[in-house]
């Protein structure tokens, strides 16, 4: 305090600092650097307050909430446990965000919230969608949903599956005929475009269509009008498309089967929809909704549910979702065991119950360690702290398991 006073008293009167003693300087500098002090820890204190209030908050959620043996463990001084709260906190938000725009899409992963955005943004135009992806991923679901979220909601959506049709009446669906223009045409027929003005289309497995009709099509694209087959009168037509495939399009231009053209016109915005084995954290979450609509209340044994999470899936989730019901038929009392799933799905897994099964003791104590532990996460939906609570093990050695056993801790979360 001497020194702030005596520093004010040199700062108001400059001229006596030359006559001041040494020993006041040197109380010159001290209250320089309290005062300096001073102000850095209220300006931290105000700034880190409300953030410590926020994180003491969250800390008493459910669904953040720490562990009794925790509890006195003060998080204030620990970035690193501020971040990941953080993280935590957006992340839960972004799942509300998603289930709240997109609740008939299951998904809650990185990738699919990543699509939920590019459906927002591509919706409201008028572009051109190429939507791409395995079989079984969900891509008329996709579609859907950007229709749903556009200006042209209202008006016609009508879906044209390229593989389903005849390849000789791929064209009078698409275009309509005119009556007496082939064989068994009657009567005039507005075709699907026709059907469709002012609306939107869906042409699903583009990649199917033969050559011929890609070249009618491209000139739709271009020109937005067509001719009836048979017909000598062009039709105008306002029609946003959405295209979808399962196919590598870029290697089929290669090989002469699809149009670059046309390739470039209906590839203005395109959306990847990831396999399922890309997004297992969607697995449950999927697995659940569907054995909730199943006419039977049913649930997964613990070892079924790490069987079903570590397939491939190559069928994505329309496989899944054929499984469930399939094994739904087999199960007893409610409960779906890895002998309900097809042998593709639990061959190559080692039957640890059976006496005779060999294996080296190590990695028989992993497999019971790995279903413990899964167990546990499943319970908990996630939340670490929770399941190592249940464990009797401190949070620390829980992640270090969960590391050295491959464990993905995202297939669990919000599963409670």
């Amino acid at each position: 305090m001497i020194g702030v006073i005596i520093a004010y008293q040199l700062f108001k009167q400059p001229e006596k600092i030359n006559q001041t003693s040494s020993l006041n300087f040197f109380y010159l500098i001290i209250a320089i650097a309290f005062f300096t002090f001073f102000i850095s820890f209220l300006l931290l204190y105000f700034f880190l307050k409300p953030l410590i209030q926020f994180v003491n908050k969250t800390q008493k959620l459910p669904i953040l909430a720490k562990s009794p043996s925790e509890e006195q463990k003060s998080i204030t001084h620990d970035f690193n446990q501020i971040s990941e709260i953080f993280d935590n906190v957006a992340n839960i938000l972004s799942n509300v965000e998603a289930k709240e725009l997109f609740p008939h899409i299951i998904g809650s992963s990185a990738s699919m919230r990543n699509i939920f955005t590019q459906i927002i943004k591509v919706a409201p135009t008028d572009s051109t969608v190429l939507i791409s992806g395995e079989s079984g991923t969900g891509k008329e679901l996709i579609a859907s949903s950007i229709y749903e979220r556009s200006t042209r909601k209202g008006k016609p959506f009508v879906k044209i599956n390229c593989v389903a049709i005849p390849e000789g009446l791929l064209e009078s669906e698409f275009f309509g005929h005119e009556k007496g223009s082939f064989t068994g045409a009657i009567e005039q027929k507005k075709g699907k475009f026709e059907i469709a003005d002012r609306g939107t289309v869906f042409l699903d497995e583009i990649g199917d269509m033969p050559l011929a009709t890609q070249a009618k099509l491209l000139r739709v694209l271009q020109e937005k009008e067509f001719d009836r087959v048979g017909g000598t009168k062009p039709i105008k037509v306002d029609i946003r498309f959405i295209a979808a495939t399962n196919k590598n399009l870029p290697e089929m231009i290669k090989n002469g089967t699809f149009r670059e053209d046309l390739y470039f016109r209906l590839n203005v915005f395109s959306i990847n929809i990831p396999p399922l084995r890309e997004r297992k954290e969607d697995i449950i979450l999927l697995a659940n909704y569907f054995m909730k609509i199943l006419p039977c209340k049913l649930r997964l044994s613990d070892s079924a549910l790490q069987k079903i999470i570590d397939y491939s899936w190559p069928g994505n989730i329309r496989e899944l979702k054929n499984v469930l019901e399939q094994a739904s038929i087999l199960n007893e009392d409610g409960v779906i065991k890895p002998h309900h799933l097809p042998a593709i799905i639990w061959q190559n897994a080692p039957d640890i119950s059976n006496p005779d099964y060999r294996m080296p003791i190590n990695d028989k104590l992993n497999l019971i360690e790995k279903e413990i532990i899964i167990e546990a996460l499943r319970k908990t939906g996630g939340i670490q702290v929770k399941a190592a609570n249940i464990l009797g093990i401190n949070q620390r050695s829980l992640w270090h398991r969960i590391k050295k056993l491959d464990i993905d801790i995202n297939t669990f979360k919000n599963l409670q």
